[in-house]
């Protein structure tokens, strides 16, 4: 059974800052160069992708710096944000990412800082889709417009 995942109220407009900055390593739009992903990152940033290999901040960073270099549209919606705080400054924001068939769930905490927002962590876990269909099915939604 699924967790009940409702921001509490006084953490919305913290969710709502956070969900306008992500998904952070997909927006070629942004024009974001090297230095601008380097501020938006912790020195011990480190990633968990969804095929479950981890990745170092020089690895994610590059690779976002070459994708919006290369200006590569990356198609992509995002829903189901839901935000909590883990410790003071310390935020985890999680959140459902669209990518065309691809579907994963996504995990970032970030710190607030003097400076701004900054990316301690993130982690991308593929969605089973036949699993989530035959949840849907379960609980009776297909069919009902849900």
């Amino acid at each position: 059974m699924e967790p009940k995942r409702e921001t509490e109220r006084g953490l919305l407009a913290i969710q709502a800052q956070l969900s306008e900055l992500e998904p952070i390593f997909h927006r070629p739009e942004a024009g974001m160069t090297r230095a601008d992903f380097e501020g938006m990152t912790e020195a011990s940033f480190w990633e968990v992708g969804a095929s479950g290999a981890r990745y170092s901040r020089e690895s994610v960073v590059a690779q976002a710096a070459a994708r919006c270099a290369a200006g590569r549209a990356d198609l992509w919606g995002a829903d189901e944000f839901y935000c909590q705080q883990l410790a003071s400054e310390l935020y985890l924001l999680t959140y459902t990412l669209h990518q065309g068939p691809r579907v994963t769930r996504r995990a970032t905490i970030w710190r607030r800082t003097v400076d701004g927002w900054r990316i301690v962590y993130h982690q991308g876990t593929i969605v089973d889709m036949a699993r989530e269909m035959g949840r849907y099915v379960a609980a009776g939604a297909v069919g009902r417009g849900t």
